[in-house]
């Protein structure tokens, strides 16, 4: 057998909403052996791992020996601990994100991970969304962004903010978009029916001159996912839920439309899977040691903005507080 029909070794830490669907993801792969899942709930490991024929644990020490690679997929308060085990004993991780709670625990992971040239990778899902890869050949140097990332309430992961659950996703992509450094946060946000921050809104300028307006809210009245960039000569407009985008760029000619002087077109894209595709680079990011495209470095990034969101809004809550 050589070495690429032997299967990659995978685990996945935590099976609660997300983490399921990391088992079923592994055990459909032909090339992945996912060994054994493991939760501090036994019914719910037994369950999942009984369902694709795999092994239920209630700890993630015991699958330490027995994998090449892992998914951790359990709160972020326990992301550090768990990822810091792993990478200890030579194992690859894909961490869900935010990536830890705080920069130092992410600095200290990215840091132990390249000490022992292992792989991190982050899960920001939205990387693999198939609007995402369908502007790479669009989107140039964008001026202005805004995202608004509206869900209905569903009572899960309210122990953190709605900033480090759903604006995390954005402040990714819009910073993968600008490529360029952060100079400026300007943010708000409230606590309304958990003890967290559940709506927030947060200007980020960089220092290319790109500007974004972020808005994300877990207690919508319906679900909204769109963003829309601002470059020069060209607007773009994307909706994620009904799966379009629409690009209004300046026309070469007279001809009459909509937009005096533009011409729209309308592209519609699949909805695909992308905890899929992005579970697939991991794996071949493994097998080939090669570099994934959300790594720890990126992950850290993202997660200092966010905390630099959730600085903001904590002062003004304060302030306000204490001034009643």
């Amino acid at each position: 057998m050589n070495a690429d029909e032997i299967k990659l070794r995978v685990g996945v830490v935590g099976v609660g909403y997300l983490g399921k669907f990391h088992a079923e993801k592994y055990a459909r792969m032909k090339d992945v052996d996912l060994v054994g899942i493991a939760d501090i709930d036994p019914v719910a490991a037994k369950e999942v791992a009984d369902r694709w024929g795999t092994t239920a644990f209630t700890t993630h020490t015991d699958l330490l020996n027995r994998v090449d690679a892992v998914s951790v997929v359990v709160p972020t308060s326990a992301h550090f601990t768990v990822a810091r085990d792993f990478l200890k004993n030579g194992v690859d991780v894909l961490l869900e994100k935010p990536m830890t709670n705080t920069i130092e625990e992410a600095d200290a992971l990215v840091a132990l991970a390249e000490s022992q040239n292992l792989i991190i990778q982050v899960g920001h899902l939205e990387r693999f969304n198939q609007a995402i890869v369908a502007l790479r050949g669009i989107l140039k140097r964008p001026l202005f962004i805004e995202s608004h990332r509206l869900t209905q309430f569903k009572g899960r992961a309210t122990d953190v903010s709605v900033v480090l659950d759903l604006m995390i996703h954005d402040i990714d992509l819009i910073s993968n978009f600008a490529q360029s450094d952060l100079i400026s946060v300007h943010a708000a946000g409230v606590p309304v029916v958990s003890s967290e921050v559940d709506i927030a809104n947060a200007r980020l300028e960089f220092d290319s001159g790109c500007v974004a307006n972020v808005t994300a809210s877990r207690i919508s009245i319906k679900n909204e996912r769109k963003i829309r960039l601002f470059q020069k000569d060209c607007y773009i407009s994307v909706d994620f839920i009904e799966h379009s985008i629409t690009v209004i760029r300046r026309k070469d000619d007279d001809r009459p439309g909509l937009i005096p002087g533009m011409d729209i077109q309308q592209l519609s894209f699949a909805q695909g899977d992308a905890l899929e595709d992005e579970l697939k680079e991991f794996v071949q990011t493994v097998r080939n040691r090669s570099e994934p495209q959300v790594d720890g470095r990126v992950g850290r990034d993202a997660l200092r903005i966010a905390l630099d969101v959730m600085g903001q809004i904590n002062s003004k809550i304060d302030r306000y507080l204490g001034q009643q």
